[in-house]
């Protein structure tokens, strides 16, 4: 049993960590809490001081963004973290994961495991099939789909918890998520089921989202050059006008070099 001494410590600690909620009129106790969460999943590899981590998070998700840097939760800041978004951490300019993975061949398999009700699954192969093009028109890449079997990134369809510590939140917020290349679950792309997924501007469009997911599974992680696909969050742009911003070309050649001739 804890003595009262080492109960005022803890507590002591705890409040230094995380500052008391804004006043009344500012902001509300629910978007407070949802911001520690927030931070806490895309801003997990700051080390600050006990007594400032709150704060040092925040200033280093407005730099980010280009905010203004206050090191307040104030309504501008709390917009951008309601926004939806990819699921993965944030990092700057074309950044790549931890040890820069990438795959040791240029010809990738991809298995879509199971289909969203909402859209044909037609529909779906193509806009997979064109996410993938993204890429493969700027690099060596090749991709194939196969339709059973092992393959190199699978892509799934799920709502809530689905197998890999990684759960979804229901509509809005978190869209997707995908992991580095390597083996087992590396490079494989996870839909939430419960977004409403289109092939135009209504509800999420899903070739926008896999084309930007499809960037972590080859090896990229978040830019904060708003005009690129790897920024983390969600807008629309009509795919047949798409076009990969230099910031995305030069972090996926860096990687694997420029497409043939």
């Amino acid at each position: 049993m804890l003595s009262l001494l080492s109960f005022l410590l803890l507590s002591l600690s705890y409040c230094l960590a995380f500052p008391k909620p804004p006043a009344e009129g500012d902001i509300d106790i629910p978007d407070y809490k949802f911001a520690e969460g927030y931070l806490n999943n895309f801003y997990p590899s700051t080390q600050k001081s006990i007594s400032n981590v709150f704060d040092e998070k925040i200033k280093e998700m407005q730099k980010f963004f280009g905010l203004k840097i206050t090191g307040l939760l104030n309504k501008e800041t709390m917009d951008v973290m309601k926004t939806p978004r990819c699921g993965m951490p944030d990092v700057a300019e074309y950044g790549h994961f931890p040890g820069r993975p990438k795959w040791t061949k240029t010809s990738l398999t991809y298995r879509i495991q199971n289909y969203t009700p909402d859209l044909s699954a037609a529909v779906i192969n193509n806009a997979i099939k064109m996410a993938f093009k993204v890429w493969s028109d700027v690099t060596p890449l090749t991709f194939r789909q196969v339709s059973r079997g092992n393959a190199d990134i699978v892509i799934q369809f799920a709502a809530g918890s689905h197998g890999d510590y990684n759960p979804f939140d229901g509509r809005g917020g978190i869209l997707a998520h995908a992991y580095a290349p390597g083996s087992g679950i590396g490079g494989d792309a996870h839909f939430d089921e419960d977004e409403h997924w289109s092939a135009n501007q209504q509800g999420v469009n899903l070739f926008l989202v896999a084309a930007h997911e499809f960037g972590h599974s080859l090896g990229l992680s978040h830019s904060n050059d708003r005009r690129a696909l790897m920024y983390p969050t969600y807008r629309y742009v009509n795919p047949k006008t798409f076009r990969l911003s230099q910031d995305d070309i030069r972090g996926i050649q860096s990687l694997y070099g420029k497409k043939p001739k």
